[in-house]
C-alpha cells in the first residue's frame, strides 16, 4: 500500500501516474522461451545434464589434447572436442541467462535473489570442469594447431582458436585458474550483487515521496528547474548516506582487479579490458587523446550555448540535460516510439526493421518501470539457440525513444551474429556498440527529416548533441576517472572523499566552466554501474559513437550495397578484428584522422545550432 505523503508529493505522484497511463500498455518480456519458471522441470533437467556432460567432457579430453593434435585425424578429433565444448557453453549460458533476467526483473525479491545466487554457484561449479580446455589448447604448439586448421572440420573455428591464443601470455596454471574461477562467486560476483541490490533498494525523497533510482534520475530532465534541483539534491543526499558502502565496493573491486592483473602480468590498469575488446592500447590512447583535446570545441562550447538559451552565464549541474526553455514537451506513447524506430530502421533496410519487429511481436522486451527492477537499459544476447531480450525503463521522454533505438540495435546485431555459434557470436565491446549507435543515428535522422518547426528542430539537434556528448565526452571522462581510481588504489585504500575529488576533477575538465558543479555532485560517481560490473567498459561507447559517425558519413555518400555490407559486418559477430570489419568501408581506427572525423560530426551539429542563433 502506498504510504501517505504531503500535498506536493501527492501532486507529483499523481502527475507521474498520469504520465504512466499516457504511455499506453508497456510490454513485459516472456522468458518462457528459455524456461517456464524458476521451478521448471526442464531447468532442473538442464542443470543435471550440464553437470553430467561437463564431467564426461573433462574425463574424455583433460590431459589428452596435445596427444589428439599429434595423432592421425587431429583436425577431426579437435573439431569434435570444440563442438562438444560449444554445445556445453550454449547450454550453461541458457541457464545463466535465464537466472540473470529473472533477477533483473526485481533485484529486491528474496526468492529471485536466492535463485540467482544458487544458479550462479551451480554454473560456476559445473564450468570449473571445462576450464582446462582452452588452457590446454593454448599449450599445443602453434605448428600443430596451424596444421589442423587447414582441414575443414576444424577450419570453421579458426577465428575462435586464433582469438583465444591472444590470451596465452596471460594465462596461469590450471589449478590457479580454477581457484580464480571458483572464488569469483565470493569475490567479484558477490560485490557486484551487493552493489545491485543496494542500488535497487535505495529511495530518494522528493516532495515527501520516496522514489527509486530511475524515476529520480528522470526528474533531471523535467521541464521545471525546481524539480530538477530537488531531484539532484535528493540523489546526492541518499548517495552520501551510503557513500561508505559504495567506497568499500569500489576499493575492494579495484584491489581485486589489481591482484588479478598482477598475477596475469598485465602492465597497465586497462590492458585486460583492451585484450578482452581485442583492441590495441595505442588505438584506445589515440581515441582518448583526441576526445580530451576536443573538450573545448565540443562540450565546453555547447554548454556555453545552452547556458545562453537559459539566459545565464553558467548552468548548475542539474540543468545539464534539461529540456530547452520554451519548447513544448510531450509524453511519447509506447506505440509511437515503436513505430518511429521501426520506420527509421526500415528506411535503411527492411531486413533490419523485420528483425527489430520481432522484439515487439514475440515478447522480447520488458519496458515498464517497476520497484526493484534493474535500472537503466540493456540488450542481453542469451545464447544462439535462443534469442536476445531487451530491458528498458520507458518513461515517454524523447531520450527513451533513442534508448529504444539503441538497445534494438544491440538486439538486431545479436540476432544476426547468432549463427556463428556460442563461441564466435559474441562481439568485442568496441564493435558491440556499432549497431546500437547506428540505430540511434538512423532514428535521429528520420525524426529530423520529418520535423519542420524551427523550434522543434533546434530542440531535436540539441538533444542529439547532448546524447553524443554523453556518449563520447562523458564516457571518456568516466574512463579517465577509472584510470585515476585504479592507479591510486595500487598505493592503498581510497577514502570516499578521495574518490569524490577524482570524480570532480574529471567532470570539471570535461564539462567546462559553463556547468557549475554544485555541492552534492561529488557523490554522483556512486551510481554508475559500469565501474562495478565492467571496469573500463566505458570507452567502448566513445569508440562506437566515433566509429558510427564515420560510418554514417560513408553511408550518406555510398552507392547501392552499403546496407548489405553493413549487415554482413554485424553478422560476422566475433569472427573478425575491427580492422578487417571496417576495411570494406575504407575506415581504419588506427588512423588518427578516423577519430577526428567522428568528432567533427558533433562539432558540425554545434555549428548548426550556433547558426540558428545568428
Amino acid at each position: 500500500m502506498r504510504r501517505s505523503v504531503n500535498d506536493a508529493g501527492s501532486k507529483n505522484a499523481a502527475a507521474r501516474d498520469k504520465r504512466g497511463e499516457a504511455l499506453g500498455a508497456l510490454p513485459e518480456w516472456d522468458l518462457t522461451a528459455l524456461y517456464a519458471g524458476m521451478d521448471a522441470p526442464a531447468l532442473a533437467d538442464d542443470l543435471y545434464r550440464g553437470e553430467t556432460e561437463a564431467l564426461a567432457f573433462e574425463a574424455a579430453y583433460k590431459g589428452r589434447l596435445e596427444e589428439i593434435a599429434r595423432g592421425a585425424g587431429a583436425a577431426a578429433g579437435l573439431a569434435e572436442a570444440v563442438t562438444r565444448f560449444e554445445a556445453l557453453e550454449d547450454l550453461l549460458g541458457r541457464i545463466a541467462s535465464y537466472a540473470g533476467l529473472v533477477y533483473a526483473g526485481d533485484t529486491t525479491d528474496p526468492a529471485r535473489a536466492k535463485f540467482y545466487g544458487d544458479i550462479q554457484e551451480k554454473i560456476t561449479a559445473t564450468s570449473s570442469h571445462l576450464l582446462f580446455f582452452t588452457l590446454e589448447l593454448n599449450r599445443i604448439e602453434d605448428a600443430l594447431i596451424d596444421q589442423a586448421l587447414t582441414v575443414p572440420p576444424l577450419a570453421r573455428y579458426r577465428p575462435w582458436l586464433e582469438d583465444i591464443r591472444k590470451d596465452k601470455p596471460f594465462q596461469l596454471d590450471d589449478q590457479t585458474e580454477k581457484l580464480f574461477h571458483e572464488k569469483n562467486m565470493t569475490g567479484r560476483a558477490a560485490w557486484n550483487r551487493l552493489f545491485d541490490e543496494t542500488m535497487a533498494s535505495l529511495r530518494f525523497e522528493i516532495d515527501g515521496e520516496k522514489l527509486p533510482l530511475e524515476p529520480a534520475l528522470n526528474l533531471l530532465q523535467d521541464t521545471a528547474e525546481d524539480n530538477r534541483r530537488k531531484a539532484s539534491e535528493a540523489l546526492a543526499a541518499t548517495f552520501k548516506e551510503n557513500l561508505r558502502t559504495f567506497a568499500l565496493i569500489t576499493n575492494t573491486l579495484a584491489k581485486d582487479k589489481e591482484i588479478s592483473d598482477r598475477w596475469r602480468g598485465f602492465e597497465d590498469v586497462a590492458d585486460s579490458r583492451h585484450l578482452a575488446n581485442r583492441v590495441e592500447r595505442e588505438v584506445v590512447d589515440a581515441l582518448v587523446a583526441a576526445v580530451r583535446e576536443s573538450y573545448p570545441a565540443l562540450s565546453h562550447r555547447y554548454y556555453r550555448l545552452k547556458a545562453r538559451w537559459f539566459g545565464k552565464e553558467s548552468l548548475p549541474h542539474w540543468d545539464r540535460n534539461a529540456p530547452l526553455p520554451k519548447v513544448e514537451q510531450r509524453t511519447i506513447l509506447w506505440t509511437e516510439a515503436r513505430d518511429t524506430v521501426l520506420s527509421a530502421y526500415a528506411g535503411f533496410s527492411p531486413q533490419l526493421s523485420g528483425i527489430a519487429r520481432r522484439f515487439f511481436d514475440e515478447g522480447w522486451i520488458d519496458a515498464p518501470v517497476r520497484p526493484g527492477k534493474a535500472p537503466g537499459a540493456f540488450a542481453h544476447p542469451t545464447v544462439p539457440s535462443a534469442h536476445p531480450f531487451v530491458l528498458l525503463n520507458y518513461q515517454g521522454k524523447p531520450r527513451d525513444v533513442m534508448i529504444l533505438a539503441h538497445e534494438l540495435g544491440h538486439g538486431v546485431h545479436q540476432v544476426l551474429a547468432a549463427p556463428n555459434g556460442a563461441l564466435m557470436a559474441p562481439t568485442p565491446l568496441t564493435l558491440a556498440e556499432t549497431a546500437s549507435v547506428f540505430g540511434e543515428m538512423l532514428t535521429f535522422k528520420a525524426i529530423l527529416k520529418a520535423t519542420t518547426d524551427p523550434v522543434q528542430k533546434k530542440a531535436l539537434i540539441a538533444s542529439k548533441v547532448e546524447d553524443m556528448i554523453n556518449t563520447v565526452v562523458r564516457q571518456i571522462a568516466f574512463y579517465s576517472f577509472e584510470r585515476k581510481i585504479h592507479s591510486a588504489r595500487r598505493d592503498g585504500e581510497l577514502t570516499a572523499d578521495a574518490i569524490s575529488e577524482a570524480w570532480m576533477s574529471v567532470q570539471a575538465e570535461s564539462l567546462g566552466p559553463a556547468i557549475e558543479l554544485k555541492p552534492g555532485y561529488e557523490t554522483f560517481w556512486a551510481y554508475i554501474p559500469h565501474f562495478i560490473h565492467s571496469p573500463f567498459y566505458v570507452y567502448a561507447y566513445a569508440f562506437g559513437d566515433c566509429l558510427v559517425n564515420s560510418l554514417y558519413a560513408v553511408y550518406e555518400k555510398a552507392d547501392a550495397g552499403f546496407a548489405e555490407r553493413y549487415l554482413a559486418m554485424l553478422a560476422a559477430g566475433g569472427t573478425k578484428h575491427h580492422a578487417e570489419l571496417l576495411a570494406p568501408f575504407g575506415l581504419d581506427a588506427r588512423d588518427p584522422a578516423f577519430w577526428q572525423g567522428g568528432l567533427g560530426v558533433i562539432a558540425r551539429l554545434i555549428d548548426e545550432l550556433e547558426a540558428m542563433e545568428a
